[in-house]
């Protein structure tokens, strides 16, 4: 599966409920960015691979209320959602088998476990 524009009229289709669309990564990056260059050929290596797993990018530029959004302050950012659920945001170009690492993180993690510790900090909050 080759890599999916992200943007604001399309986030909810590609990030929201559907069963098969609940673990997305996402490449927020600029054309002007060299390491976003760098790290393109990476991140559609992955998203070959890894058919399971929605892969989107989001050109800062053109999507600013995406990048607002996310708190995006570097690029190439990398962010996760599984499960409706931020559960990983990085500055910075990964290496391959770096982000195969992440990749094997991502899939390990126990989402009840994650939903249960983001409840918790949203009551201390209160």
């Amino acid at each position: 599966m080759s890599t999916v524009e992200l943007t604001t009229e399309n986030f909810d289709e590609v990030i929201g409920g559907a069963d098969d669309r609940n673990f997305v990564f996402i490449d927020f990056w600029a054309g002007w960015c060299g390491p976003c260059v760098r790290f393109a050929p990476v991140y559609e290596k992955a998203a070959e691979r890894h058919s399971d797993i929605v892969f989107a990018k989001v050109d800062t530029e053109a999507q600013r209320e995406l990048a607002a959004a996310f708190d995006i302050q570097s690029i190439p950012t990398l962010a996760i959602i599984r499960d409706g659920t931020l559960v990983f945001s990085q500055a910075g170009a990964l290496p391959e088998p770096v982000l195969e690492d992440l990749i094997g993180k991502a899939r390990a993690l126990d989402m009840d476990e994650v939903r249960a510790k983001v409840a918790a900090e949203k009551s201390e909050q209160k």
